[in-house]
């Protein structure tokens, strides 16, 4: 039987404990705008461009517990990784690891409000 099951991610979930904190911070991340009032619990949407799409999950109600990995799980893309440490210093963000340079790549780690680790990477 041929797999029902498509090669193909459609989303990605990261699960957050304060949902309107979660959509500013991600929305500062990736530079888009965003009207908080808009923002209510389960799940909030982030635009992206491309097939993939991310959802902030808080759950239906109450406090979500949330347990993470010290290794990311995905990475969001940055042509100038030098920049992308900068603007990232200046939001005040916790960088979770310097940047780490090879000859055809580079990355740097980031958690965020739940300590979830992202990986900001070229290539």
């Amino acid at each position: 039987m041929k797999s029902p099951v498509q090669n193909k991610v459609n989303t990605i979930f990261i699960h957050v404990t304060d949902l309107k904190e979660s959509v500013k911070w991600y929305c500062q991340l990736l530079g888009q705008d965003y009207d908080i009032t808009t923002v209510e619990r389960p799940v909030y949407n982030l635009l992206v461009n491309q097939e993939v799409g991310i959802t902030l999950d808080a759950g239906p109600s109450g406090k979500k517990r949330i347990n993470t990995s010290e290794h990311p799980l995905f990475n969001f893309h940055t042509d100038n990784i030098d920049q992308a440490y900068t603007y990232l210093e200046q939001l005040h963000y916790d960088i979770a690891s310097e940047i780490v340079r090879f000859d055809d790549f580079a990355f740097f780690t980031v958690r965020d409000l739940d300590q979830n680790v992202i990986m900001i990477c070229t290539g």
